[in-house]
């Protein structure tokens, strides 16, 4: 499977995006999927996370301004990002895993945030 992400750009302070992640097959069985920031010069951070069932989990940075879900009949991944801050300026990746193997990255959509 390979994921696509987009949705990326260039926003204002305050402003909102919303990031797509499309697969090339079926998410169905993806035990959970996930948004992963990295900003330049620092490692790769955990945004948030869905599980197959709709649990979510997100990084305290984001909480109440960033929402994720996933469509399993258009098998993507979303993120609606709002409010966005200068310090959410970031290459974001997707990700997927499935029960038994390892997880698959998508190639990454930039944000830049301007103040």
């Amino acid at each position: 499977v390979q994921l696509q992400a987009s949705g990326g750009g260039l926003v204002q302070a305050g402003g909102s995006l919303r990031l797509s992640c499309a697969a090339s097959g079926s998410i169905s069985d993806f035990v959970f999927m996930g948004w992963y920031r990295q900003a330049l010069g620092k490692q790769r951070n955990f945004v948030a996370t869905i599980t197959r069932v709709g649990t979510t989990n997100y990084a305290d940075s984001v909480k109440s301004r960033f929402t994720i879900s996933r469509d399993n009949a258009k098998n993507t991944l979303y993120l609606q990002m709002a409010s966005l801050k200068p310090e959410d300026t970031a290459m974001y990746y997707c990700a997927a895993a499935r029960i038994d193997g390892p997880p698959f990255w998508g190639q990454g959509t930039q944000v830049t945030v301007s103040s």
